[in-house]
């Protein structure tokens, strides 16, 4: 009889034994797909045992328009590379593989599933969700309870994209499914990483230095690639401009928003507090909340010591808000603070706000612990492009254009601020005799 012999990374060692949940995650290059999709055929070679009927499988992403989109070349490629074939019990058709002992590998896209025909897979042990960063809350609470057999485990394989991805949280949160077996592996766990790949690795963080940490080593994504400041925001970095920056308590500190509202639809409701330190812009903290009232954000300046903190709002601080009928400007002015709206900058605006903030980036001090949600949005804030025409339309209106206007504000008010003297650039003249 032959033995399958399987050449497995160390770092995959714990995903072997089973568990009702099992994760890899990490960059490109480690080989995490490579080694779910051996494991499902040695799961498939192992389930039918001397009796009893063959494993069924299911490898799913979120979207998948075509079997191109999805594993299955890979396993078919695996297979291949084992020696299996139609007298092993594998058999590759257009759409699915059958596997020994009537068993069946499928794959398909979440979204094409509704609360029914989900149900078809009730009878099936194993689920590989590639490309699980896409997947959707309403996805996972779809697939999790329907497979349910005796012996049935949940995959996921996924470069993590942001912590607030559902996977993520399910996986990598602060509680996570009991005995879940979940692994970070990168390039340099692969014993078989190629010299190409290695090329390309150096390549990234020559090239594309703002996207390396998230492409090749796991991280998160903090901007995105064609971002409007992702270059501003890895040469701060890079420059040691976001660290621990501390507030001088000598100077007054500016709350910059940008409206929500009270209902539960609303936009986001944002603070930047900023101070001006001569020539350096220093972003102590970052506040941002949905729906909330206004004495909830007031209870927030007032909790992290910003009591005497002067409120800048942007144009529409003097409108109504739609539930409560009061102005921003004026809810603020009664609570105590001091405010001001900013004049309307008209038509171009959004772009004044960009070109304000990449000019005075260079001057800008973020403290990292308070910021980070802040400067992962600035790091999203990119153009919404018409792909058909290849043109831009402007930046896009998405979860991370709120924090950005803040931001672009703080940054036009402080480039249309009179210049203190203490401020100005010296100009030297030699004297000569």
């Amino acid at each position: 009889m032959a033995v399958l012999s399987i050449p497995t990374a160390a770092v995959y060692e714990p995903l072997i034994a089973p568990a009702r949940y099992k994760g890899a995650w990490g960059g490109r290059g480690s080989g995490k797909s490579h080694f779910f999709a051996g494991k499902l055929i040695e799961d498939a070679l192992a389930e039918p045992g001397e009796h009893g009927e063959g494993l069924r499988a299911a490898c799913i992403r979120e979207v998948q328009k075509d079997l191109a989109q999805s594993s299955k070349a890979l396993i078919e490629a695996k297979l291949r590379d084992f020696g299996l074939g139609e007298r092993h019990g594998f058999k590759v058709f257009r759409d699915v593989i059958q596997t020994p002992g009537d068993g069946l590998m499928i794959f398909k896209g979440m979204q094409d599933f509704t609360a029914e025909s989900v149900k078809s897979l009730e009878g099936f042990k194993r689920a590989w969700w590639e490309e699980a960063q896409t997947a959707s809350n309403h996805s996972l609470n779809l697939l999790r309870p329907t497979i349910r057999a005796p012996g049935s485990e949940l995959w996921f394989s996924w470069n993590a994209r942001r912590k607030t991805d559902p996977v993520d949280v399910m996986l990598r949160g602060v509680e996570i499914p009991t005995g879940a077996a979940v692994v970070k592996a990168n390039w340099r766990d692969n014993p078989w990483f190629t010299a190409e790949l290695e090329q390309e690795r150096l390549d990234c963080l020559r090239m594309q230095p703002d996207q390396y940490e998230h492409i090749w080593e796991g991280g998160y994504i903090t901007v995105s690639e064609g971002a409007y400041f992702a270059k501003q925001l890895a040469e701060a970095r890079a420059q040691g401009r976001i660290g621990v920056v501390a507030r001088d308590p000598l100077l007054p500190i500016k709350a910059y928003a940008d409206i929500g509202g009270t209902s539960r639809r609303s936009d986001a409701f944002v603070f930047w507090m900023v101070q001006f330190v001569g020539q350096q812009i220093r972003v102590l903290d970052y506040y941002e909340a949905v729906g909330q009232e206004i004495g909830e954000h007031t209870h927030w300046l007032r909790s992290k010591g910003y009591e005497r903190a002067e409120i800048i709002l942007p144009h529409d601080g003097i409108n109504h808000d739609r539930v409560y009928r009061v102005t921003y400007e004026s809810a603020f002015r009664d609570a105590g603070f001091q405010v001001r709206s900013r004049e309307n900058m008209g038509a171009g605006a959004a772009n004044a706000r960009i070109e304000a903030v990449r000019r005075v980036f260079p001057q800008i001090w973020f403290n990292e612990a308070t910021t980070e949600g802040g400067r992962e949005a600035l790091g999203w804030y990119h153009e919404k492009k018409d792909e058909v025409r290849g043109i831009g339309l402007g930046p896009d209106h998405d979860w991370s254009s709120h924090a950005s206007d803040a931001f672009g504000e703080m940054a036009s008010d402080y480039v249309s601020r009179p210049v203190a003297a203490s401020d100005a650039p010296i100009n030297y003249k030699r004297l000569t005799r």
